[in-house]
């Protein structure tokens, strides 16, 4: 079997031409070594990855809440009204789904006017110990009804038609952090198992996560601690293609370490079942018992477009959720760790309140959230119920609660981000705290921003790098980095008042810059700004 590692660590003896470079590029280099994007690693038989520079990981890196979110998504579009019954308009939601519906005795009561079905009982427990809340009709104007763009939506907190390729975590830390590129956490603050591509964790720029798909090869690094030989690489295409691919593996690894050694300082308490989200939870369980510093997780279980036959399928995947959150708290519960950990459902759509003619429910809008934990103080429900009877032109429920009202709330008052960044994260939208039954006391204040935005445009040809400067005169030094980190050039260092300024990145540097990716990085008196630029 072909050993990559042995490749890139290899002494190099190539004639460097002209020719390769019309033979080679940075993406068949990639492929020809098989190392693709992702971060992919194996931890416990279950592939992860790792938030390794995104904004999203920077800033919660550094925030003075101690305190762990974990996202439980249910891809496809969970059924909601199959989910959590309404037993108050119990007649009206069994004249909707003849075949479909939970008979009452089948039904865990967590109220007089709601249940769960008897599969989902082991959640019963956290009810019972006022761990679970319940938020009604989840939803947003004008719900899509496509997987990827609800997704999209879910991701990124923007419901317009023009698509926002920014997710509302990531657009947070941007801001708070912006020098993300060049100054990276300690240690993954956002850990995504599944759902690889989903816009929550990305920033403005995102292009540098990790890059290794052979998981037995990067496993294997974590734990020997080797990292790859940057030195005498030949100066010309192939060494700068082995350059980058050696330097992004070398974050790689260390990110890789911290996490292998978190997760083989603990163990798990409780014994785990052998489906998906059960293994996915079990893992996150270990890596936050060892202490590996991680505030973000998020989690998936897919299955849920149950267009045909949804009884037994609805059915499997609720019970493996229900089991799984219910052991996950029980093995967190053992360490004291469990008060520390808030986690949330999500999907990227509810079905419809009607069955259809495959025994099974199309794509819908509202739909419940559920969030569980201890810090929750309390069992109940939150937002009103939506009406089954009241439908909108589609035949659908119409929600009650936005979504981005619930992400308001739990970014506010469990991860302790400040309101007035909360309101720029959701994109200038100001939404009302929901009572989620525990408030964040930290007394943190917003970062004193200085007016500066920096984007990267190509005019005729050229790479510029615009500066706009919105507030008082201020002096900046701008510095070129290589995808290394090693210094190329200084592009600007001078005063700059109220204005637009436009830096041509190859007239600027004086020296000669090869096609291809650089870091640019803006320093002022009080704030680093940073991101990637592709010089042509």
């Amino acid at each position: 079997m072909h050993n990559p590692k042995s490749s890139l660590n290899q002494k190099i003896e190539i004639n460097c031409n002209n020719d390769e470079h019309q033979s080679w590029n940075r993406r068949s280099f990639i492929k020809a070594l098989g190392l693709a994007g992702g971060g992919s690693m194996m931890l416990g038989s279950t592939s992860i990855t790792a938030s390794s520079l995104s904004p999203l990981a920077t800033a919660i890196s550094q925030s003075k809440s101690d305190q762990i979110l974990v996202l439980i998504r249910l891809k496809g579009g969970n059924d909601g009204l199959n989910t959590i019954v309404p037993i108050f308009d119990y007649d009206v939601y069994a004249n909707l789904r003849p075949t479909l519906k939970h008979n009452l005795s089948n039904l865990v009561k967590l109220s007089p006017d709601f249940g769960i079905p008897n599969f989902m009982a082991p959640i019963e427990h956290l009810w019972k110990n006022g761990a679970m809340k319940v938020v009604h009709g989840v939803g947003y104007d004008n719900g899509s009804l496509s997987h990827f763009r609800g997704s999209d939506i879910w991701a990124s907190a923007h419901v317009n038609d023009d698509i926002n390729q920014t997710g509302c975590l990531g657009r947070y830390f941007q801001e708070l952090y912006p020098d993300y590129t060049v100054n990276p956490p300690e240690m993954p603050a956002a850990i995504q198992i599944g759902s690889i591509g989903n816009l929550i964790f990305d920033g403005i720029d995102n292009n540098f996560a990790f890059s290794v798909t052979n998981t037995e090869q990067l496993e294997q690094i974590a734990e020997n601690g080797e990292l790859y030989d940057l030195n005498d690489l030949p100066d010309c295409t192939y060494g700068q293609q082995l350059g980058f691919l050696r330097g992004t593996l070398n974050v790689t690894t260390s990110y890789a370490g911290v996490i292998s050694e978190a997760y083989n300082r603990a163990e798990n308490s409780v014994a785990y079942s052998e489906n998906s989200i059960s293994r996915q939870l079990a893992n996150i369980a270990r890596m936050i018992k060892g202490n590996l510093g991680t505030k973000v997780y998020m989690v998936t279980l897919g299955g849920f477009d149950t267009h045909a036959n949804q009884g037994v399928r609805h059915e499997e995947l609720l019970s493996n959720m229900s089991d799984a959150v219910k052991l996950f708290f029980d093995d967190l519960s053992a360490s004291g760790l469990d008060k520390k950990v808030l986690a949330m459902t999500f999907s990227e759509f509810g079905r419809r309140p009607e069955e259809n003619g495959s025994k099974g429910t199309d794509h819908g809008a509202a739909a419940p959230l559920m969030l569980f934990g201890p810090a929750l103080d309390g069992n109940g429900f939150l937002g009103k119920h939506p009406s089954l009877t009241t439908l909108n032109e589609d035949g659908n429920i119409i929600y009650n609660i936005d979504f981005r009202q619930v992400y308001a709330s739990i970014l506010q008052e469990w991860l302790c981000i400040p309101a007035s960044i909360v309101n720029q994260t959701l994109l200038g939208r100001k939404f009302n705290k929901l009572d989620l039954g525990f408030s964040c006391l930290t007394g943190s204040t917003s970062s004193d921003y200085n007016g500066l935005n920096h984007i990267i445009v190509y005019k005729y040809g050229r790479t510029v790098l615009r500066i706009s400067i919105r507030s008082a005169a201020i002096h900046i030094v701008v510095k070129l980095y290589d995808i290394l980190g090693r210094e190329v050039a200084i592009l600007k260092n001078e005063m700059l008042f109220t204005g637009i300024y436009d830096i041509d990145i190859r007239e600027e540097s004086t020296t000669n810059l090869s096609p291809g990716q650089y870091i640019y990085r803006i320093a002022t008196s009080d704030k680093n700004y940073s991101a990637s630029v592709i010089v042509r």
